[in-house]
């Protein structure tokens, strides 16, 4: 049994993990030295997470960081594949947290909820120098996807990179010639201060500059190397476009080229050909590219939504190169821009309908979640999210406790097995610093009604898992999801310090059905909660966990 292992010292794991963020600035750092792993590993590896001093747009800093790299190795796998991954934390740098968690964006999960990475709500944090085993598998699912931590703001600091899922039989393989580690493109943000600095600061975070594939420059800073994108004339290219940003959103272009939609997170679409493409944090497309220009350099902008943004000296830049071009930054215009991104465009290329009854409100659960903000908290329907005193998974598993129960109050929806529950999150300005991309753990979702436009769409939708709450008070972005994944499944802003200032809530799916995800519920997951404390569980139904 290890109910006691599992439950004694969990009421203060919030506050114990979050206590070892500071030190004496008369404490030496501590570098790790630079990870073994190459820039691609397999889905059966040891992911070690540890502290190393980086410059990747010229401004040298300590951070957190997958296999000593950022962005952290691919995670390549093919359709169908097991994982088996062990998250090893070897963090000793004080200034940020030591603790960690990672998560890994877009994979459902199914059965394997504990598996989620998710820190408070499937699992305690790793310790430092302990680890933990993840494994999982993604059947069917296939695409872009990514990893990160969900600890604090921790990612923020480093800890993010790509994780792809090839098709052989990908429908789209058609439309192109080159999909390969060469054709990810990340879209990062990047701080010069930690996190543990900058979460102290009363509203919005500005970020020093952007990183395109780990590589940028900062206004004032020196012309650090730009991210290069090699390509030769005539060839299509599958561009795996990922948004792995903390805060801002981004708008992809590529100077005299058009993008063709094909996916969107994880998700084939009918294609969709435009000349800009908005990248919310957490959202990942796949974009069809024609090398079909002259032999030249080109620059790729991303431009973030923020003021004061420029393109002056490489900042937001990368470069486009075509294979014979000189090795120098590009002198090319921005442009052509007559067709613009709609998001109401796209459509799952299997047409697949959204469940349920057609209509709005016609689901068998309908939630209205109604964001604000209040002394720079953010709220969901009046409650700002806080991390419980107990992963949330955990509760579940205990049986006892009342649905109103569960912690944090206020914050968890309890949803009954196989319905079809829609979720709308209306704009009404409250809550400041959008558009808001919300993610939802443990599922696609259906995007009946999309920001901008008030039409709905129930025969064939977008299927996404992160989607923007849009910029126009009046917005109200609808989706529809059904109840077949059993555990509590994190539903937040994925812009992380809008997450660490409250902007959540717990969808706990499907309790009866928590069996199921139990029985491959490792020893080792109960014993990542600390044990230091006089928390007792002596009131809880312990049937399940001994």
């Amino acid at each position: 049994m290890f109910l006691h292992t599992v439950l004694a010292g969990c009421l203060l794991a919030s506050s114990h993990a979050m206590s070892v963020t500071s030190r004496s600035n008369s404490e030496p750092l501590q570098h790790s030295p630079p990870s073994a792993h190459p820039s691609t590993i397999g889905p059966v590896t040891d992911l070690t997470i540890a502290n190393r001093v980086i410059a990747p747009d010229g401004f040298k800093r300590s951070a957190t960081l997958a296999g000593g790299i950022f962005p952290g190795p691919l995670i390549k796998a093919q359709k169908n594949d097991n994982f088996s991954i062990n998250v090893v934390n070897q963090l000793q740098d004080k200034d940020m947290p030591l603790s960690t968690s990672i998560h890994w964006h877009g994979i459902h999960q199914q059965k394997t909820n504990w598996a989620d990475g998710t820190s408070f709500i499937t699992q305690c944090p790793i310790p430092p120098n302990r680890s933990f085993l993840h494994q999982f598998s993604a059947p069917n699912q296939t695409g872009t996807f990514w990893y990160h931590s969900h600890f604090s703001t921790q990612y923020c600091d480093g800890l993010r990179g790509p994780l792809v899922i090839y098709d052989p039989d990908d429908p789209h393989k058609d439309l192109y010639d080159v999909d390969d580690e060469s054709t990810i493109l990340t879209i990062s943000d990047w701080y010069h201060d930690p996190t543990t600095v900058l979460n102290k600061i009363i509203g919005p975070v500005t970020n020093n500059s952007t990183l395109i594939n780990g590589l940028g420059r900062y206004p004032g800073g020196p012309l650090s190397p730009l991210a290069v994108i090699n390509v030769e004339q005539g060839k299509r290219y599958r561009f795996r476009v990922l948004g792995l940003s903390c805060d801002p959103s981004y708008n992809l272009t590529i100077d005299g080229h058009i993008m063709t939609i094909i996916e969107a997170d994880g998700v084939e679409t009918i294609p969709e050909t435009v000349d800009s493409l908005p990248v919310l944090a957490g959202q990942r497309y796949s974009v069809v590219v024609h090398a079909n220009q002259p032999v030249a350099n080109y620059w790729v902008r991303v431009l973030p939504n923020l003021g004061n943004q420029s393109f002056t000296g490489g900042l937001n830049q990368a470069i486009l190169r075509y294979k014979g071009a000189p090795e120098e930054d590009p002198t090319s215009s921005p442009g052509p821009s007559v067709l613009s991104f709609n998001e109401a465009k796209l459509a799952s290329l299997m047409n697949i309908p959204a469940p349920g009854v057609p209509g709005i409100g016609k689901a068998d659960i309908n939630i209205n979640l109604l964001a604000g903000n209040v002394n720079n908290l953010f709220t969901i329907n009046n409650v700002s999210y806080h991390n419980p005193p107990m992963p949330v998974l955990l509760q579940m598993l205990s049986g006892a406790q009342h649905p109103s129960d569960l912690l944090p109050s206020g914050s968890v929806y309890e949803l009954p097995p196989n319905k079809v529950v829609e979720i709308s999150i209306p704009n009404t300005g409250a809550a400041p610093g959008g558009p808001h991309p919300m993610h939802l753990h443990g599922h696609k979702f259906a995007v009946v009604r999309v920001a901008g436009n008030s039409t709905p769409n129930f025969v064939n939708p977008i299927w996404r898992d992160t989607v923007s709450m849009g910029t126009t008070v009046g917005d109200n972005v609808t989706f529809r999801f059904v109840t077949d994944n059993a555990g509590p499944w994190f539903f937040h802003c994925h812009v992380d310090f809008h997450l660490n200032n409250g902007f959540a809530a717990v969808m706990a799916e499907a309790r009866n059905q928590l069996p199921i995800v139990s029985e491959s519920l490792p020893d080792t997951w109960a014993s990542l909660c600390p044990t230091d404390n006089p928390y007792t569980a002596s009131h809880l139904n312990t049937s399940i966990l001994t």
